[in-house]
């Protein structure tokens, strides 16, 4: 069991989209899981050995436990039997609140995964089936913006993530084939400190990551804002 699941089409998806937060919340005691929807692979510097060893380490370093299903990376679809996978994996962990990819995106995998999340939160919840598991139906459900077209969309809210900014980044530098390893990629993680630092300017820290609700977002308390 564990009290968050965040899921990506990708090993790195979650990390860019959300690592600090990540790195927060084990911090302070929760505890979470990255589902990968595929392995990713294949990718122009990278094999299935290497991106299974790194998104190993990139987990560590947040302290996030980490499953990678069977779907396969391009062939990424909302299907039952996808659906269907990743409610098993949800039946077992029964997180109370996901965190899913943005539904706006130039990737179809990114697209597709966010469908399958969707539908796999109602199809946990199930009870005359054939899928393993009891039911179970995460009450809270956020996305989390990674994506391949160049937008900002006013987020829901935005996480205070100065103290963990560091974490972030070290996790995304253990995929060096993603990025050192690929001269087009070689920018990309100062790229996504950029965007940390101007997330964190709009709510006055130094740090921050946009979240986005499919849902009313509520707070116990006016003073719990930053």
């Amino acid at each position: 069991m564990v009290d968050y699941a965040c899921i990506g089409a990708h090993p790195d998806d979650v990390e860019i989209g959300m690592g600090a937060t990540i790195a927060g919340l084990v911090r302070r005691g929760k505890s979470v899981a990255i589902i990968d929807l595929t392995d990713g692979e294949p990718t122009p510097h990278g094999t299935r050995e290497t991106r299974a060893k790194e998104s190993a380490r990139a987990a560590e370093i947040l302290g996030a436990q980490r499953r990678t299903l069977s779907l396969r990376n391009r062939y990424l679809f909302d299907t039952v039997e996808a659906r269907t996978e990743l409610a098993e994996v949800l039946r077992e962990l029964r997180p109370a609140t996901l965190f899913i990819p943005f539904a706006e995106d130039a990737h179809p995998d990114h697209i597709a995964a966010h469908a399958i999340c969707v539908a796999a939160r109602f199809y946990s919840k199930f009870t005359k089936t054939e899928m393993s598991g009891e039911p179970h139906y995460p009450s809270r459900i956020y996305q989390y913006m990674a994506v391949h077209r160049r937008i900002l969309r006013e987020p829901s809210f935005v996480v205070d993530v100065t103290s963990d900014l560091d974490k972030k980044l070290e996790a995304l530098s253990a995929y060096e084939s993603q990025f050192s390893a690929n001269p087009s990629n070689a920018g990309i993680v100062s790229m996504i400190e950029q965007y940390a630092r101007m997330w964190g300017g709009l709510i006055n820290t130094e740090a921050g990551e946009p979240f986005y609700g499919l849902e009313p977002v509520g707070v116990r308390a006016v003073e719990d804002l930053v």
